[in-house]
């Protein structure tokens, strides 16, 4: 029965993974000549939503479940799930642009923290060492990269970018927000008089940002309502880091970090 189960996810998986593929056109034909692959690029994409999707916290723990249908190596799968991650990034990209043409007037823009592990073996952490740093969050200090996340009122990504934590926050929502119109609510920590005014547009753009608890500065009953909209973006997150993997201090390269990330953020948003 477990085994049924299983392969219904993965078929359920697979179907899905078809159509976007077929949607966005990208090619999933094996090469013509070379040694064939031993698992095709659509069900290594599948594979790796399944992890994402299911309580597979490793990729260990896939190949287990699929040990007999692979028959290859546990190397082959980690190379063949760390590839897949290319066709996440196409896919997610036909999805953002889909999702900007029929996005909801009211937008918003947060950050939160990507550990790549504990902080204190931020010293000893080799991996991710050339692009990893000391950041803090609302939570602490942190070791690692930081995700900013751009979505509408509905739930549609519009957009996200990878950082090292010290990147500022509103050149980031300033470049990722600068093709998309209407209100862009953001938290405190984007407060910056000349980045109203460079993301103002007439009639088109208006940033509100939550004011600090010091600041003397009124709001509207509506850009109060707005602003507690925000518990969405929030809502996000925790998805990701909780139910979808997001955040993870097993890979051994810099491709599998990211792997990780482009293949649960694809799983989050095709859930």
């Amino acid at each position: 029965m477990f085994v049924d189960m299983k392969l219904s996810i993965y078929e359920n998986l697979k179907r899905r993974v078809a159509h976007l593929v077929k949607v966005f056109k990208i090619d999933c034909t094996p090469a013509p000549t070379g040694r064939p692959r031993k698992i095709a690029k659509l069900d290594a994409l599948t594979l790796s939503l399944y992890q994402h999707t299911s309580t597979r916290a490793t990729k260990k723990s896939v190949w287990q479940d699929f040990r007999q249908q692979l028959n290859c190596s546990y190397k082959t799968l980690v190379v063949a799930l760390n590839e897949a991650s290319i066709m996440a990034l196409r896919i997610l990209f036909g999805l953002m642009r889909l999702n900007k043409e029929r996005a909801h007037f009211v937008k918003y823009t947060d950050a939160t923290d990507l550990p790549v592990c504990l902080k204190k073996n931020a010293d000893k952490h080799k991996t991710m060492a050339g692009l990893a740093a000391l950041g803090r969050s609302s939570k602490g200090w942190f070791y690692g990269l930081k995700l900013t996340w751009i979505r509408d009122h509905d739930g549609r990504l519009l957009n996200f970018c990878i950082t090292p934590p010290h990147a500022n926050d509103r050149d980031l929502l300033q470049e990722l927000n600068q093709d998309l119109h209407g209100i862009i609510v953001a938290d405190a920590g984007y407060v910056s008089k000349q980045l109203e005014q460079d993301m103002h547009v007439e009639r088109k753009r208006w940033l509100l940002t939550k004011p600090y608890k010091s600041m003397k500065r009124l709001a509207t009953w509506w850009q109060l309502q707005l602003y507690k909209g925000r518990f969405r973006i929030e809502f996000d997150f925790r998805s990701l880091k909780l139910f979808f993997g997001l955040v993870t201090s097993l890979p051994r390269s810099i491709t599998g970090y990211f792997a990780n990330y482009l293949n649960a953020i694809l799983a989050f948003t095709v859930r």
